[in-house]
Order: C-alpha cells, then sequence, then structure tokens
C-alpha cells in the first residue's frame, strides 16, 4: 500500500487540482485550432508551449512527490524538493502565456523571465530529489 507523507498529499491534492485550469487551456487550443481566436503564429506558438509546458510538468511534479516520500526527505530541503517541480509547472506555462498576451504581439515581453525562475525551480526541485534518492 503507498502512504504519502502529508505534505507530498497537500500538494498532490492541488496539484491535480490544478489539471482543471491545464484542461481549460486545451479548451482555448481548440478554440485557436478552429479559427475562433486570432493570435499570430508566435503567439500560436507560445500557447501551444504553455501547455505542453503544464502538463508535462504537472505529471512530473507528481512522480516527484513519490520520490520524494521514497528518498526520505523532510524538512527545508524535503519541501524544495516537494515544491519545485509543480512551481515550475505554474512559472513555465505562466511565462509563455503572460509574454506573449496582447493583440498582433510577435515577441516576448518581460514577462519571458517567468519561464527562466519556472526553469530554476525546476533544476532545483529534480537536483534535491535525485541527490536525496542518491544518498538515501
Amino acid at each position: 500500500m503507498l502512504t504519502l507523507t502529508d505534505p507530498s498529499r497537500l500538494l498532490a491534492g492541488t496539484v491535480l487540482l490544478t489539471i482543471v485550469g491545464i484542461e481549460f487551456g486545451g479548451w482555448f487550443l481548440m478554440r485557436i485550432a478552429r479559427g475562433q481566436v486570432e493570435l499570430t503564429p508566435f503567439q500560436q506558438k507560445f500557447a501551444r508551449a504553455g501547455h505542453a509546458h503544464a502538463g508535462v510538468l504537472v505529471t512530473l511534479g507528481l512522480i516527484c512527490l513519490l520520490l520524494a516520500d521514497a528518498a526520505g526527505l523532510d524538512g527545508a530541503i524535503g519541501w524544495l524538493a516537494r515544491i519545485g517541480v509543480p512551481a515550475a509547472a505554474a512559472l513555465m506555462s505562466s511565462g509563455f502565456f503572460f509574454s506573449s498576451m496582447g493583440k498582433n504581439v510577435t515577441k516576448p515581453n518581460k514577462l519571458i523571465g517567468l519561464i527562466w525562475l519556472g526553469a530554476l525551480s525546476l533544476a532545483v526541485g529534480v537536483t534535491s530529489i535525485g541527490i536525496g534518492l542518491l544518498v538515501a
């Protein structure tokens, strides 16, 4: 029987609820594909990238919660390990969406920095878990 620690259980529940938002993103992409929303080719690419990053990283985030528990990570490092990947999902997808918002946008605005913050969060999360598993 699989038993999650309280931090992993709380984060897993929260992360699973974010999937409703990802579903909304899929609905929005369908509207783009049907020509119901006019976007520049740049905006279309960023919308697809934002949606894909959200879905993949949320899935990885759920797996990482199990791995953090398997490594016995607790305290501050445990929280960093558990929150890193889900935070990356939020930051990176937000970066793609927010940096391409507006009418006739053809290049990202300064909010593209959210993507780099997400990349840092992803690196911290997976590195913490990876090292935790190697020394467990």
